[in-house]
């Protein structure tokens, strides 16, 4: 395990498998993303629901998955709205018995990181196929267009979309569009684009716009969130 935060691209499509290890066990804040994660943590397999607030991560080594927006749900069996803002027990949603042979067989693995990775991929086997219209409306929102643009998109009436994006993101468009524009505006400035410009480029009104949102999402200030 790394002895620092890692993370690479799953075999997974769109996931993201990470690591956390003791020498970088402190705690930490975890941003809004609009993903949900499977995480194994000394015994213990989690689910770490969608976020609309910072989280802060609790001590000690650990691995997971991230998975692309929209998608656990699907794997899990269990609407991202009941998990919203939330860590749950692995064994609170599933048989008691199968979580503990699961636990048992990441426990006793050479490398817990390949073992959480192969137990993603065979929750995505087994899954029915990913709704696409839901990539789609990831991927409009996060290039900036309206709710109205994206729901009008793919053919749904905004009601539609409100109830779809409870069900696989646990939170409505709107919030996922200001989540998605956090984080484009985020990797704009971290990559040394001015904030000033890094709004104008994300969407936001202006800099002070973007300084109070990402406060109200992170309680954190822009500049200390780029220099961390």
């Amino acid at each position: 395990m790394s002895p620092v935060y890692a993370e690479r691209a799953s075999r997974l499509a769109g996931a993201v498998v990470w690591t956390r290890g003791p020498e970088g066990g402190g705690a930490g804040i975890v941003l809004p993303d609009g993903c949900m994660d499977l995480l194994w943590t000394e015994g213990r397999l989690l689910v770490a629901g969608p976020d609309t607030r910072a989280y802060r991560s609790a001590r000690g080594p650990c691995v997971g998955v991230r998975f692309f927006p929209g998608t656990a749900p699907g794997l899990l069996g269990v609407p991202a709205h009941e998990l919203r803002d939330r860590r749950v027990e692995l064994g609170d949603l599933w048989s008691g018995a199968e979580v503990r042979r699961l636990i048992e067989r990441v426990d006793a693995a050479v490398d817990p990181v390949v073992a959480i990775e192969e137990l993603a991929l065979r929750l995505a086997g087994d899954a029915p196929p990913s709704d696409p219209v839901l990539r789609a409306v990831v991927a409009s929102l996060a290039a900036g267009r309206s709710v109205s643009a994206t729901a009008e998109s793919v053919g749904l009436s905004a009601r539609q979309l409100h109830r779809l994006a409870l069900g696989a993101f646990g939170y409505g468009p709107k919030t996922l569009a200001r989540i998605l524009r956090m984080q484009r505006a985020l990797a704009l400035a971290r990559s040394g684009v001015s904030f000033a410009e890094t709004a104008v480029l994300a969407g936001f009104a202006d800099q002070a716009h973007l300084a109070r949102d990402v406060r109200a999402l992170t309680g954190q200030s822009l500049s200390g969130l780029v220099r961390s």
